[in-house]
């Protein structure tokens, strides 16, 4: 199968895992890869926005759930977490709307909300606005610096089919890292 046909059929799906598990990288590569015509400025948005949605939601949930596990209240102990429960408390509504933008908490935020008062539908609502204003952005700044992108490095149409598995392994190679580090942090309980 040559690789616009793959590009075609699994583009999409790349740039929502990618959204979910490793973000930003991931949304910045979706809005190139649809500067380049591989699948519709939306398209690369929506499934952005829909990836990271889900992952914080089921993070939330994660922490919602198991929060008097021992994975949970080792994860309470870290520098991070402390500092978004502390985020949380002040400013519980805006920290759950702007915690995917904050550098060294995005990760750990959705558990930590998942363990906090904060009902469930509302940051059901709050998570489903932020996503989408992260996926527009992020997306959108892929898209529109596309054409520097491509001015800087040198041409990326010619070199599309290289990159673009370059990306595709950045992304695997991230996701499964994360889910080293997070069963290798499982068995050390």
């Amino acid at each position: 199968m040559p690789i616009e046909a793959i590009i075609a059929r699994y583009g999409i799906v790349a740039v929502f895992a990618g959204a979910g598990f490793e973000g930003e990288t991931a949304a910045i590569a979706g809005g190139l890869l649809a500067h380049q015509g591989y699948f519709t400025l939306p398209a690369a948005m929506a499934a952005a926005a829909l990836g990271s949605f889900v992952a914080d939601q089921l993070f939330f949930l994660l922490g919602r759930r198991f929060r008097e596990r021992r994975w949970v209240r080792k994860a309470q102990q870290r520098p991070a977490f402390a500092r978004a429960l502390g985020l949380l408390e002040r400013y519980p509504r805006a920290f759950v709307f702007a915690f995917r933008f904050i550098y060294g908490i995005r990760t750990v935020s959705p558990v930590a909300i998942g363990t906090s008062n904060v009902p469930t539908r509302t940051f059901i609502a709050m998570n489903a606005v932020a996503a989408a204003v992260w996926g527009l952005l992020f997306v959108g700044l892929g898209f529109l610096f596309g054409r520097v992108i491509e001015a800087s490095l040198g041409h990326l149409h010619r070199m599309h089919h290289l990159i673009l598995l370059v990306v595709i392994a950045l992304m695997i190679a991230i996701g499964a890292i994360q889910t080293i580090r997070w069963w290798s942090n499982e068995e050390s309980e």
